[in-house]
């Protein structure tokens, strides 16, 4: 079972800001065991960086998401490519961020990627229906 695949599509609560309760150190998922206090900020800080992006990072976002959930379905050649650029500059923050987000998500399991979905849609339920619709449409292609 992929980790997508338990997506129940139920409502989810929104994420508690900075003014608000303190979350506690370990999250319960849904129907799960505890994540780890190091899962629970990396979720975090990947959110945190999510409501700061733009338009144009988010779709980058997203294209990155449904390459890691539908690896074999989506040439990335061209985005593998784009990294290998040699550059004159340093990377932008937003590209540091996705590096981040790329090392952590590589170490969650099934459970802890199916709660960063669910906490992500309670942030912005339109981009996880999306992200939904793009993999659906990834169905049938090599």
């Amino acid at each position: 079972m992929s980790w997508l695949s338990s997506h129940a599509g139920g409502a989810s609560e929104p994420l508690q800001g900075p003014a608000q309760q303190a979350p506690p150190l370990t999250v319960p998922p849904a129907g799960g065991e505890a994540l780890s206090y190091i899962t629970c900020q990396e979720l975090r800080c990947v959110l945190s960086w999510f409501e700061s992006w733009g338009p144009v990072q988010r779709e980058r976002f997203l294209e990155d998401l449904v390459s890691k959930a539908v690896p074999g379905k989506l040439c990335s050649l061209l985005g593998g490519l784009s990294l290998l650029q040699v550059r004159d500059r340093a990377p932008s923050i937003f590209e540091c961020q996705l590096r981040l987000w790329t090392q952590w998500f590589e170490t969650w399991s099934e459970e802890e990627r199916n709660e960063f979905l669910r906490q992500l849609e309670g942030v912005e339920p339109a981009f996880v229906a999306r992200f939904y619709q793009e993999v659906a449409g990834t169905a049938g292609k090599d």
